[in-house]
């Protein structure tokens, strides 16, 4: 079998436009992978087609070795491009040999994976509002809920922000009761000192973890924050080499680490950095914040870990087409969801849907301005 083209789709979702790719072959077997990367698109796409001089005319079902000749090729590279053509390749090797990528990975150490919500915040900053919501999605099911109370907030606050943002997470810990966790998101938003204050403001309502504090890439930082405060600090996610993880567990005061599937490398990169991860007795929840197809992906690979923590899900919240465009996705059940046994990742792409939701120019989105979190264009 060998790879014959590369061809990319992108998808406007609102608030950041997604990029698949197809990997096909000469003996009619598709693989699909994302490159969707931060708030960059065509950038993204680009690189696929580019890089995919290196693939064109190998073999696609040995992913790891079409890895190494990608990043080999572009210098030592990484990114979301290499590893959308990755993951497509994982897939292609799964029908290949009619087993689930679970499967391909060593097979599960359990039956379902536990979910934490993220993205259920679309509205108003205001402490009665996301009471309510996180009482709704109690009553779903969900066990665990993220949220970023902090406004626009960068590296300080201005005025009351701090005190109301507290208020926030206060009013969401009043209304689930102890029984369900809390992950504080950050954003890599806060200055060391100002990370340092808010994290132990944190302490009161038990969160599971505050995530990302100060800039990923800032070890050091990170480092005094984890020491700092009682909380858990967990971070990982603008991670591109498996040295920063390496040298960030090094210092045994972080316990949680998010690597980002489509930056480490695919499958194959983010099994590494698990592995890292727990030779320091650390825990893994990969990052998630693309589109459905990345959710099934990192189900199959948490399934596999014997690590796991806790998946990132952002696809209930997302726009009600996101099922009509990509079919085979896990389906959530009461704080749960479970990794398909379909050839491959078990996911298709209706092409002639995805057509429906064009590359936006305006699909981004403004992390730090006013009303950020309701992810509008």
């Amino acid at each position: 079998m060998k790879i014959t083209n590369i061809r990319t789709i992108i998808v406007g979702n609102p608030w950041k436009n997604w990029v698949f790719v197809i990997v096909e072959t000469d003996e009619g077997i598709s693989g699909l992978g994302e490159a969707t990367g931060g708030l960059k698109t065509k950038s993204h796409e680009a690189d696929v087609h580019e890089i995919g001089r290196f693939v064109i005319g190998e073999d696609p079902t040995q992913p790891e070795r079409i890895w190494q000749k990608m990043h080999k090729g572009t210098f030592l590279g990484t990114g979301p491009a290499m590893s959308g053509i990755e993951m497509a390749c994982w897939d292609i090797l799964g029908k290949t040999l009619n087993a689930p990528l679970w499967k391909l990975l060593g097979g599960k150490q359990r039956p379902k994976i536990r979910v934490y919500a993220n993205g259920w915040y679309k509205g108003p900053r205001e402490p009665q509002f996301f009471a309510e919501r996180a009482t709704e999605l109690a009553e779903r099911g969900y066990t665990a809920l993220k949220f970023d109370p902090f406004g626009n907030a960068y590296r300080f606050f201005e005025g009351n922000e701090e005190r109301r943002s507290l208020e926030l997470i206060a009013a969401v810990r009043d209304a689930v009761g102890d029984d369900v966790d809390l992950c504080i998101e950050g954003h890599d938003r806060f200055s060391v000192a100002t990370a340092v204050r808010v994290g132990k403001a944190l302490a009161e309502f038990h969160p599971m973890w505050f995530e990302t504090p100060v800039m990923s890439t800032d070890i050091p930082g990170t480092v005094e924050v984890a020491r700092s405060i009682e909380v858990p600090v967990a971070t990982g996610e603008r991670f591109d080499h498996l040295g920063q993880f390496n040298e960030l567990l090094s210092h045994r005061s972080v316990s949680i680490v998010q690597p980002e599937t489509l930056k480490i490398g695919g499958v194959s990169g983010a099994r590494k950095a698990a592995a890292i991860a727990e030779s320091a007795e650390a825990f893994v929840a990969l990052h998630q914040a693309q589109s459905p197809l990345l959710t099934a992906i990192n189900c199959h690979i948490h399934a596999s870990l014997p690590n796991f923590l806790i998946h990132e899900y952002f696809d209930e919240f997302l726009e009600p087409w996101s099922r009509e465009i990509l079919s085979g996705v896990p389906m959530f059940n009461r704080g749960y969801i479970e990794p398909s046994d379909a050839p491959g990742h078990g996911v298709t792409l209706n092409e002639a849907e995805a057509a429906k939701y064009p590359y936006g120019q305006n699909n981004f989105l403004r992390l730090f301005e006013e009303g950020w979190e309701r992810r509008g264009r």
